[in-house]
C-alpha cells in the first residue's frame, strides 16, 4: 500500500513539473565545432533523458558481457553448495534414523561438495559412529580438534569415544581441555566434577561446583546441595584425625542442606564430643523432621554416653513425637524399650507396623521382643524369624542400581555426585527361600541375645548362624528359623550367636 502511495506521489510530482515547464517556455542553444543548434526547453529535456537511457542500456550490456564468466562460475558454485547442503541435511536425517549406508554416502557427497566444513566433519564422524567404525570417527573428531573453530566440538566427540572404550584417563584429559577452552561448556564441567569426585579430590570438586554456579550452569538449590555433599565428604574423612576441621566443614554443610542425613549425623557426633549437646540435638532433630532415618536415631540416642536406658527411651519418644510417630521412630522406640526391658512398651510401639506386611526389621524386632521376654525356644520368636525371611526389605541407600548400608558422596558406578538416595529396594531383592542342607546331627538351638545399653541402633540385624541344619522331620517353624538366618539390610542391635 505504501509503495502504491509513493508511486502516485512521484507521478503527481512529475506531472506538476511538466506543467510548470510548459507554462514557462524557453530556448536552449548549443554551439559546438562551428555549429549552432537551437531548440525549446521541453525538447532539450526529453533529449537529455533519452540519451541517459541509451547510455545506461549500453553500459549494462557491456558490464554483462565483461562479468559473464564470473557469473557462470558463481552460479556453478552456488548450485554445488546447494547440493552439498542438501546432502548434509539428508545425511543428518540418515544418522537420526540409524541408516549407516545412507549416512556414509551423504557424508561423502557433502565432503566432496562443501569441503572440510564443520558440519561435514560432524556428519562424517557420526556416520562412522553408527557404522561401528570407531577409528574413522576418532579421525574425523581429531580433524575437528585441529581447527580452532571446531576444537571444542571435536574434544566432545573424542571424549565420548574414550568413554565408550572405557579409557577414563583420555576422557578426563579431553574434558579438562574443553573446560579450559570453553569454561561454560556443561558436559566438560560435569565430566571434570565426576573425575574429581571419583578420585576423592573433594577440594577440586568443590572449586568446580563454585565455577559452575558462578557461570549459571546449575541452579542455586543444586549448587547448595552439591556443596553440602562435598563438605560432608571432607568432614567424614577428617572426623577421626582432624575433628576441628571436620566440625567446621560439616557445620557449613548442615547450613547449606539441613536435611542431609549424613551431614547431620557427623555434626551430631562431633558436637557431642565437644560437649555442645544442645546444638547437636537441634541439628539432628531438624534433619529428623525432614527425613526420619535410623542413623539419625542412633546418633540422637547416643548424644550423652552416660544416659541410662530409661533416658534413651525418653529421647526415642521425643523423636517419635517430632516425626508424628513415623515407622522409623517406632522402630527406634521399640529398640530403646527393648534395651530397657520394657517389653510391653516395645510391643506397643511396633504394633501399628504389623497391620500391613511388616518389613524385615519389624519382623526381627518382634522376634527379639518375644525371645527376650519368653526365651529363645519361644514359638512366637521362631514364627517372627520365619516371617522375616519372606518379608519386604527395608529402605537402603541406592545409587545406580547399587544398594549399600552406608551413604557415599558419589556413585560407585558412574562417579555421579549425590547419587545415593534412601529408598526401598525392588521386590526382587527380597530374602531368599530357605535352603535345606544335607542331614547332619542336630545342632544346638541358636539363641537371640538382646543388645546391651551401648547398642542404640534401631536397626535389628541377624548374623548367619554356624552349622545351621535341618533334619528330615523338621517342622515348618524350624525351617523358618533356618531361612531367617540371612543378613538384614542394615546393622543394628540384635545378633544371632551359635
Amino acid at each position: 500500500m505504501w509503495r502504491a502511495l509513493a508511486f502516485l506521489a512521484l507521478l503527481a510530482l512529475a506531472a506538476f513539473g511538466a506543467v510548470w515547464i510548459a507554462d514557462r517556455p524557453g530556448t536552449v542553444t548549443v554551439v559546438w565545432n562551428g555549429y549552432q543548434i537551437g531548440t525549446s526547453l521541453a525538447v532539450a529535456l526529453v533529449g537529455v533523458i533519452a540519451a541517459a537511457i541509451v547510455l545506461g542500456l549500453l553500459w549494462a550490456i557491456v558490464r554483462g558481457v565483461i562479468g559473464l564468466p564470473e557469473a557462470l562460475v558463481r552460479g556453478s558454485a552456488e548450485r554445488r553448495r546447494a547440493k552439498g547442503f542438501s546432502a548434509l541435511s539428508r545425511g543428518m536425517v540418515a544418522v537420526g534414523s540409524g541408516d549407516p549406508l545412507a549416512a556414509r554416502r551423504y557424508a561423502g557427497d557433502a565432503e566432496r561438495l562443501l569441503g572440510p566444513e564443520p558440519l561435514t566433519l560432524l556428519l562424517k564422524a557420526q556416520a562412522a559412529q553408527i557404522s561401528g567404525d570407531r577409528d574413522a570417527a576418532e579421525s574425523a573428531f581429531q580433524r575437528m580438534v585441529d581447527d580452532p573453530e571446531t576444537r571444542v566440538l571435536g574434544l566432545r566427540g573424542l571424549f565420548v569415544e574414550a568413554r565408550r572404550r572405557e579409557d577414563e584417563t583420555a576422557a578426563r584429559a579431553y574434558a579438562v581441555e574443553a573446560a579450559r577452552l570453553a569454561p561454560s561448556v556443561t558436559w566438560a564441567n560435569e565430566a571434570v566434577l565426576e573425575a574429581h569426585s571419583a578420585d576423592g579430590d573433594w577440594a577440586s570438586a568443590l572449586e568446580t561446583v563454585e565455577r559452575r554456579s558462578s557461570l549459571g550452569l546449575i541452579d542455586k538449590p543444586t549448587a547448595r546441595r552439591q556443596r553440602a555433599v562435598l563438605l560432608t565428604a571432607i568432614a567424614g574423612e577428617r572426623e577421626a584425625g582432624e575433628p576441628e576441621l571436620a566440625t567446621e566443614r560439616v557445620l557449613q554443610a548442615v547450613k547449606l542442606a539441613p536435611d542431609l542425613v549424613p551431614a547431620a549425623c557427623i555434626a551430631g557426633r562431633l558436637l557431642s564430643r565437644r560437649g555442645d549437646l544442645r546444638k547437636a540435638a537441634k541439628i539432628v532433630e531438624t534433619a529428623w523432621k525432614a527425613n526420619p532415618h535410623p542413623d539419625l536415631a542412633m546418633v540422637y540416642l547416643g548424644l550423652r554416653t552416660g544416659d541410662s536406658v530409661r533416658d534413651r527411651l525418653a529421647r526415642a519418644e521425643t523423636l517419635a513425637k517430632l516425626s508424628s510417630w513415623d515407622p522409623e521412630a517406632r522402630i527406634a522406640v521399640a529398640q530403646a524399650a527393648l534395651d530397657a526391658r520394657d517389653y510391653g512398651r516395645a510391643r506397643e510401639a511396633v504394633k501399628p507396623l504389623l497391620a500391613d506386611r511388616p518389613t524385615v526389621r519389624t519382623s526381627l524386632m518382634m522376634a527379639a521382643i518375644e525371645e527376650a521376654e519368653h526365651g529363645a525356644a519361644s514359638g512366637q520368636a521362631r514364627e517372627w524369624l520365619s516371617r522375616a525371611a519372606r518379608a519386604p526389605r527395608d529402605p537402603v541407600w541406592i545409587a545406580d542400581g547399587i544398594a549399600s548400608d552406608t551413604w557415599a558422596p558419589v556413585s560407585p558406578v558412574t562417579g555421579r555426585l549425590d547419587a545415593f538416595a534412601w529408598r526401598e529396594p525392588p521386590n526382587t531383592l527380597a530374602a531368599p527361600a530357605p535352603v535345606v542342607e544335607p542331614e547332619e546331627p542336630e545342632a544346638a538351638q541358636p539363641a537371640l541375645v538382646p543388645a546391651g545399653p551401648t547398642s542404640a541402633a534401631p536397626l535389628p540385624t541377624i548374623m548367619p548362624a554356624t552349622n545351621t541344619t535341618a533334619t528330615p522331620a523338621a517342622d515348618p517353624v524350624s525351617a523358618g528359623m533356618a531361612a531367617a538366618a540371612v543378613p538384614a539390610a542394615s546393622s543394628g542391635g540384635v545378633r544371632r550367636t551359635a
